[in-house]
């Protein structure tokens, strides 16, 4: 299974970018930011992104359509402070440009100021791991 990993945040916190560091170590594949298009098809895509506003930055919405023709199926993994998922919204853009997205979801509250002070915390990186064991080759 070839697997890519993107991310997005424009936080100065740094929890999607610590997320998507803990991915790369564990499955062995670098992490980049969403301005790395993809080059080759890939059969997964693991989108590590967080909600801003009550939506996904415009920004991931275009990577996506950027790149529709080179993704097998989004994996939605994200954080948010509010505690709402991205996946809807993910799911949305994914629908609007025809690229298929998995069911499958790793969602996790983040810090922000001074709510969810220490989140993702320990706890939440060993929930992510397990998740993250179907994907290892």
């Amino acid at each position: 299974m070839s697997v890519v990993i993107r991310y997005f945040t424009k936080s100065k916190k740094g929890n999607t970018e610590k997320i998507a560091k803990f991915i790369s170590e564990k499955l062995g594949v670098e992490a980049l930011d969403i301005t790395n298009p993809l080059t080759e098809k890939t059969e997964t895509l693991i989108l590590v992104n967080a909600m801003y506003a009550a939506d996904i930055d415009n920004r991931i919405k275009d990577f996506l359509k950027d790149n529709k023709d080179n993704i097998g199926e989004v994996v939605n993994v994200n954080s948010a402070a509010s505690g709402s998922s991205t996946y809807k919204a993910v799911k949305k853009t994914c629908d609007k440009y025809g690229i298929s997205m998995s069911d499958k979801e790793f969602h996790t509250v983040a810090s922000w100021i001074f709510i969810n002070k220490g989140r993702p915390n320990q706890a939440d990186f060993d929930r992510l791991a397990t998740f993250l064991e179907q994907f290892k080759a």
